[in-house]
């Protein structure tokens, strides 16, 4: 696996999310590993390109990367 930018992972991730979660563990941690190559210590997604933004979707979604070791937030 070639090595992702925190940008594109991050995009991976909401593709992966409009897909009904296809690979969505794979494309987490390629995230985690590009978030620690750049020093960075959260992912940071809009919620409006959530399929849930609503707070029970963001919370849903910071439980499971939080169990798979990203830290997540929301822009505003």
């Amino acid at each position: 696996m070639s090595e992702l930018t925190v940008a594109e992972a991050t995009e991976n991730i909401y593709a992966s999310l409009r897909a009904d979660n296809a690979e969505i563990d794979a494309h987490i941690a390629a995230l985690k590993a590009a978030l620690t190559r750049e020093g960075m210590k959260e992912a940071v997604f809009d919620p409006a390109k959530l399929a849930q933004g609503n707070r029970s979707g963001r919370k849903l979604m910071q439980a499971y990367f939080r169990q798979r070791g990203v830290s997540v937030k929301f822009s505003d």
